[in-house]
């Protein structure tokens, strides 16, 4: 009998669709999203993804407790009213003993759980917690665990997820109030979504010795005039105070049956370049303001940010390796914080003064910076192009 349920409830994870397509969760998301995208059929390994997670590389258990949503979020495949999106719903022990099947048969070491909003955001968000306690509780399962939270949840749901959890997601889909009611209009941005950001980061402030989850959101990029400048300044905010982990960005791809299906999709490059820019403000300690915004408050995308901002300013005041801080080295193209690390470790052992020398310490594209450094301060000696 139980042997039946289970199969019968494999058989409902593989006639949801791919649910989670447009829903980021590794730590490589831009290469996840174009693989699999490619994919025009849907059968079961779909709902599994080959992830970049905390814990290395996972393959991962993708799905969601429902695909009925009683919401109405313009941009989205599962709002209210959709009569193209297949509705089918989990029990907390139909998932959980889905998960079990396939942790035990190897398919899977770790769960990405999501869902639609049915009988509001406690209600659904209790049933998200209740398959991660079982995993854990009944299961012992030890291994990756990431949880959608739903939209204003009580402050000890929170706490509970963080406690099951490596990773929590709250999406705040777009950067201010105003561009969100475009998006979802029964979504309240600063009471439903920031807060919930909020209270993470408190909730592992007051609770220091407890290993809780860190935090992630995702933004819907381009569907209603948001601008780079926005979604950069709401992205700074959110690492320098509610630490968040990393940020999402999905470019906006119509979908038939929504209001917003004639609406062009957002180029896969801006999101690209929006998360070379995330980066920089998480892993290289850039301001908001050092990034080199048009006057349209978007970011060029036939050049990533760091580049544009080099031409800018290094170009004619090159910076010299043998001297700089840590934080100039990681203004230079094609220096990051290994390579910076690594000419620190070397300046102490001796000089820097052919771009072989870079090369010798593991800074791959030495042509990339070569315009803009010194080496012992002469301008390094470049190859010329054939044509």
């Amino acid at each position: 009998m139980a042997g039946r349920l289970v199969s019968e409830t494999l058989t409902k994870l593989s006639q949801m669709g791919d649910v989670t397509l447009h829903e980021p969760a590794g730590d490589s998301p831009h290469s996840e999203r174009v693989r699999r995208s490619r994919k025009k059929e849907f059968n079961f390994s779909n709902c599994i993804a080959n992830l970049q997670t905390p814990r290395g590389p996972k393959p991962v258990l993708k799905s969601m407790m429902t695909t009925a949503c009683e919401r109405n979020c313009h941009y989205c495949v599962f709002r209210a009213g959709r009569a193209k999106t297949k509705r089918v719903t989990f029990s907390p022990d139909e998932m959980a003993g889905a998960f079990d099947t396939l942790q035990r048969a190897k398919k899977v070491d770790g769960l990405f759980l999501s869902s639609g909003i049915i009988k509001g955001s406690v209600t659904t968000q209790d049933k998200i917690i209740d398959t991660a306690d079982i995993i854990r509780s009944k299961q012992r399962y030890r291994g990756y665990i990431h949880l959608k939270i739903m939209p204003g949840i009580e402050y000890d749901q929170l706490y509970r997820a963080m406690q099951l959890a490596d990773r929590i997601s709250v999406n705040l889909e777009a950067p201010t109030s105003e561009r969100l009611h475009k998006l979802a209009p029964k979504k309240i941005f600063v009471q439903e979504l920031l807060r919930m950001l909020q209270w993470a980061e408190q909730i592992r402030r007051d609770h220091p010795q407890e290993r809780l989850a860190s935090s992630v959101t995702q933004f819907v990029v381009g569907a209603v005039g948001d601008t780079d400048l926005e979604l950069m300044t709401m992205s700074d905010k959110l690492y320098s105070q509610a630490k968040l982990a990393r940020v999402y960005y999905s470019a906006f791809g119509p979908v038939p049956g929504t209001p917003f299906e004639n609406l062009p999709a957002t180029e896969a490059i801006r999101e690209f370049r929006l998360y070379q820019s995330s980066f920089l403000l998480r892993d290289y300690t850039w301001d908001v303001e050092e990034l080199p915004f048009q006057r349209d408050g978007n970011l060029r995308t036939d050049i990533d940010p760091k580049q544009a901002w080099a031409d800018e300013h290094l170009a004619h005041s090159p910076i010299e390796i043998m001297r700089a801080e840590r934080e100039q080295l990681l203004r230079i193209p094609g220096v990051g914080p290994v390579g910076a690390n690594a000419i620190l470790r070397a300046r102490r052992q001796g000089r820097l003064t052919d771009l072989s020398h870079l090369k010798q310490i593991g800074i791959r594209n030495t042509q990339k910076l070569a315009n803009y450094v010194l080496l012992d301060g002469l301008q390094p000696a470049r190859q010329r192009k054939l044509f």
